[in-house]
């Protein structure tokens, strides 16, 4: 059958702990694909237990974009995402392989698929950010924070958790462009992408989503978290670095300053997760054109209901044969347990939006 010049872009989407890298592994065994990872912790090097990364084997198994390639000190913008994602969906297309952007983080994700507002002049960002900058370093976060919901309420409603990267640069937008960050998301125009999407959504009921979370980090934890957490620190990197201000190593940061005990660290890990888990499917609320589909405790049975649903879609890139039997879950992390009930039911935290 002869394929489309225009690519087509499968988009697979869903909280923290949801089973979008177990998912799509399985599937990569019925379909040729590469993953272009959405997930702005992943990109780090040398943080992999934290950021719950697809194994070395794995990757081999399954090529993975846009993975290890920051350092923890280092940034990428949801506009470099795209421009790299950009790049890579036509190759990947060309060479008979069905892209497949996989992951949680939203603005990355909007940013591949719906373009960016245009940024102000280089000179003028690099002048306000070095003024910003050596404000938090005097100042502190807290007060830039405050400054932030003075300018921009919406965005500062965004950053709950205060990153300091999120703070700086919707600060650095407002005051070089005197619209805030948030607004300049609403008059962005709609962008014409150079592929077709087919977004689907992974969801759980809430309290087996919490579950699964709970489980992960106490895996992570039982697994090298914390050895992790100080080889990188012992490597030169501050602990406020990009990539160490995030859930899991910030309280191993803390439980090795000994401001928290093991158990204090490990609770506060787990509820600052779930509370992220809660922000992803609140921004997936806003686009009603995804597929929400049950998700399994075996990820082989969530894949098998994918590819139902791409046959329709893409009926050229999906073979006749089945997808394996459904085996022991998730081995990837404890947190696909598969004796657990299946979720074939709509969940209360899933957004609104067609469920299979």
């Amino acid at each position: 059958m002869a394929r489309e010049s225009r690519p087509r872009v499968l988009v697979l989407v869903g909280a923290t702990a949801s089973g979008k890298t177990a998912t799509i592994l399985h599937l990569a065994q019925e379909l040729p694909l590469e993953v272009i990872s959405a997930d702005s912790r992943q990109i780090y090097r040398y943080l992999d237990i934290g950021t719950a990364k697809p194994t070395q084997e794995e990757r081999r198994r399954v090529p993975h974009h846009c993975v290890d390639i920051r350092n923890p000190d280092e940034t990428y913008s949801a506009g470099e995402f795209a421009a790299d994602a950009l790049r890579l969906i036509p190759a990947l297309w060309a060479r008979g392989k069905l892209p497949c952007v996989v992951g949680g983080s939203g603005f990355y994700i909007h940013a591949l698929c719906y373009g960016l507002f245009e940024q102000p002049p280089l000179p003028l960002l690099r002048a306000v950010r070095q003024e910003l900058q050596a404000r938090l370093q005097r100042e502190g976060r807290e007060a830039l924070y405050e400054e932030l919901q003075r300018v921009d309420p919406v965005s500062a409603a965004r950053y709950p958790d205060r990153n300091p990267q999120r703070i700086l640069r919707a600060l650095e937008f407002y005051y070089a462009t005197g619209i805030p960050l948030s607004r300049a998301h609403q008059l962005l125009p709609p962008t014409e992408r150079p592929f077709q999407t087919f977004w689907v959504g992974l969801a759980w009921e809430r309290r087996q989503l919490y579950e699964r979370i709970n489980r992960r980090a106490e895996w992570m934890w039982q697994n090298g978290l914390v050895e992790e957490t100080a080889r990188v620190l012992s490597m030169g990197y501050a602990p406020d670095a990009p990539g160490l201000n995030t859930h899991g190593y910030k309280e191993c940061i803390a439980y090795l300053a000994g401001q928290l005990s093991a158990a204090e660290a490990l609770a506060l890990m787990q509820r600052r997760t779930r509370q992220y888990a809660k922000r992803q499917l609140t921004w997936f609320r806003r686009y009603d054109h995804i597929h929400w589909i049950a998700a399994d405790p075996n990820p082989a049975v969530t894949a098998a209901r994918l590819k139902e649903l791409l046959q329709r879609w893409l009926p050229e890139h999906v073979r006749a044969c089945s997808l394996p039997e459904a085996g022991s879950g998730d081995a990837r992390t404890p947190a696909g347990n598969s004796s657990q009930q299946t979720g074939g039911h709509e969940s209360e935290m899933m957004p609104p939006g067609r469920t299979v």
